[in-house]
């Protein structure tokens, strides 16, 4: 197995948090940019397949490891069994769930010698993120924030709901608007954007870079992450991410 077994042995909590973001980054590519190639992968003819996420951020559906017991947790065993039986998007929120248990399980697997207070570090570090599961369900914390509009006015941030205004191409969310005070401003900021997550790399809203929504899941997106610019936005009258534009109805 290509790079499922190599282990770069972390030994402090930033370096096992460094592990796992790499890990995590890895497994929100095959499940959110890279999803098709993922859905071909996972053949339910084949043996019992496992999605593998790696520290250098590279995803791989393989076999389980041949040694017992391995050098790491396994991930769940069989995720291509299920994908025929359900539903696609029910099928990835499941296989979002079990990547984010193995991910926790290969942390706290390197963290297992760490003392109390470097494993609630740890695991406070990791909490930050928001989970696998998190990003492709497009799930945000169940708490009332107050509407925010793009700056076109097509869409609301806070509710994902059209507004009455003509369509037009989604945008970055706009940030709040200036306070006297500098520390409240940061904190309304943060207030007012910590619940949006961008769809393909599972990063927070930052008021210094360019957003971009998408028209028919009503995910956020960082530009650079689906490869487009304030420019070239200007020019789109309805915007598709990529998992949208490239899901193809089954018969």
């Amino acid at each position: 197995m290509e790079g499922a077994s190599v282990s770069t042995n972390p030994r402090t909590v930033e370096e096992v948090f460094k592990d796992f973001k790499g890990r995590r980054a890895g497994m929100l590519k095959a499940l959110t940019s890279e999803v098709e190639d993922f859905y071909r992968q996972c053949d339910p003819e084949k043996e019992n397949l496992c999605l593998y996420g790696f520290s250098d951020e590279a995803w791989e559906v393989n076999l389980p490891a041949e040694e017992v017991p391995p050098e790491l947790p396994e991930p769940a065993l069989g995720i291509n069994f299920a994908r025929d039986g359900m539903q696609r998007k029910d099928w990835l929120s499941l296989v979002a769930v079990h990547s984010d248990a193995w991910l926790l399980a290969v942390s706290f697997y390197y963290g297992a010698r760490f003392d109390k207070n470097e494993r609630k570090r740890l695991f406070n570090m990791i909490n930050e993120l928001p989970t696998v599961f998190d990003v492709v369900t497009g799930k945000k914390p169940v708490k009332e924030k107050p509407v925010v509009n793009n700056t076109a006015g097509n869409k609301t941030k806070a509710t994902g709901k059209r507004a009455p205004e003509p369509q037009s191409k989604p945008s970055k969310p706009p940030p709040p608007p200036p306070k006297d005070d500098e520390d409240t401003l940061d904190d309304e900021d943060e207030e007012e954007h910590g619940d949006t997550y961008c769809g393909s790399c599972g990063g927070n809203y930052t008021a210094d870079e360019f957003w971009i929504g998408c028209d028919i899941c009503e995910k956020w997106f960082h530009g650079k992450c689906v490869k487009i610019t304030p420019a070239r936005a200007e020019h789109i009258k309805q915007y598709k991410c990529p998992s949208c534009s490239n899901k193809r109805v089954r018969t």
